[in-house]
């Protein structure tokens, strides 16, 4: 399976390319939502269409890096326009065995790990993504 393989600071993910509409170069400045979780950069406009961008440093729980965001990758999520800031893009690549998560240590977003070219990938799931953004909405009790 086919899947588009970008950086969050230095760690390597990966998306099934299925999921992904899009990369294109982050806005200048987005647009802030009143209220929104610190995880969320704000919103675009992108041919027309409204688009939550969202941190995935901060939506990963990873430390705060030295590398600013470079690209937005757009999920296909239908109805719903979805963006993921990231380091950096570096392309699309067939990621054969992708173990699964050790249990009780994963978090929805992530699917596995798989290799590539002997590094390690963390392949993630974009329902669970949609869900983890989803979770930054949803009030705590």
């Amino acid at each position: 399976m086919r899947h588009v393989i970008f950086r969050v600071e230095k760690e390597r993910y990966g998306l099934p390319l299925s999921a992904v509409r899009e990369v294109v170069v982050p806005p200048e400045r987005f647009t802030r939502v009143p209220r929104a979780p610190p995880a969320v950069s704000g919103v675009m406009n992108f041919r027309g269409r409204v688009v939550t961008v969202v941190e995935m440093r901060q939506l990963l729980s990873l430390p705060e890096g030295q590398n600013p965001p470079a690209r937005v990758l757009l999920l296909d999520r239908g109805r719903r326009d979805l963006g993921f800031l990231v380091t950096d893009v570096e392309g699309i690549e067939a990621l054969e065995r992708v173990s699964a998560a050790a249990p009780g240590k994963a978090i929805p977003a992530v699917r596995g790990v798989a290799r590539l070219k002997g590094v390690g990938v963390t392949v993630l799931d974009p329902e669970g993504l949609d869900a983890a953004v989803l979770a930054l909405f949803t009030p705590q009790k």
